[in-house]
């Protein structure tokens, strides 16, 4: 059952999935009627998960589950993942790739490899001060706290 983001408690549970490319409007557009969709008949043992999303920078999908109602389960969390894998198809984008970094260039969000970033933050491309988005984040709370973060300040740290 859909409910709105913004009235999920601090601790629900949080998956973000960040695509290796922006979103046309279009296309988001068609992810957020999809995820809608998705959302509303989104179950656990056939009880239906009180659960929302955001779609953010035409880059982001954030799927979130009020655990204090019903906790996501691994069949339903494996249900999410062959959501999004459509969406992967359906779009011809990697979502699920942990290997990568989204992070802000002034007003612009760019995406890398990993190897990439490291390579850009040893040649001082970007730095401590970039910020970076931590997707290892796994609630609500830490999402409005600890997503968009300075480089220092999440796992990024290590390459500086």
């Amino acid at each position: 059952m859909y409910v709105p983001f913004e009235n999920l408690p601090e601790d629900s549970r949080i998956w973000i999935y960040q695509s290796n490319r922006k979103f046309s409007d279009q296309e988001m557009a068609e992810i957020d009627a999809d995820t809608n969709s998705f959302v509303e008949r989104w179950s656990a043992h056939g009880i239906g998960l009180e659960a929302s999303y955001l779609l953010k920078y035409n880059r982001f999908i954030i799927l979130a589950v009020n655990r204090e109602v019903q906790a996501a389960t691994g069949c339903s969390i494996d249900e999410s993942v062959r959501f999004i894998q459509n969406l992967e198809q359906k779009y011809d984008v990697d979502l699920l790739d942990k290997m990568n970094v989204t992070f802000k260039l002034g007003d612009h969000v760019a995406h890398k490899p990993l190897a990439e970033f490291k390579k850009m933050a040893k040649e001082k491309a970007v730095s401590e001060n970039t910020i970076v988005f931590n997707n290892l984040i796994n609630t609500v709370g830490e999402l409005h706290e600890n997503w968009e973060v300075p480089a220092a300040e999440s796992w990024h740290s290590r390459f500086f």
